[in-house]
């Protein structure tokens, strides 16, 4: 079971993944993307999930939180499973 299979905190207001469409570098987050948006959607229907791909750009996670606070983590190069732990460990699930 997905760790994102639940209601997530309503700090959250939005969660953006950067990655490139092609590049080896970003397959673990492309994986992550496929594997877990849906869930992800189903559990929080209303909460934005942006996914920018771009040629060449490192895999990054950013969430902006109330008040403003964005925080972000570097998943470039990561296999899927570690992707999934570190998104976790930003949003605290």
């Amino acid at each position: 079971m997905s760790a994102f299979a639940k209601v997530l905190s309503p700090a959250i207001r939005e969660i953006r993944i950067l990655c490139s469409q092609t590049g080896t570098a970003s397959e673990g987050t492309r994986q992550f993307i496929k594997s877990t948006y849906s869930v992800l959607k189903q559990h929080n229907p209303d909460l934005p999930v942006m996914i920018r791909e771009a040629q060449g750009t490192p895999a990054r996670v950013f969430a902006r939180f109330e008040k403003g606070v964005e925080k972000h983590v570097e998943v470039d190069n990561l296999p899927s499973k570690d992707v999934e732990s570190k998104v976790a460990q930003l949003l605290s699930v």
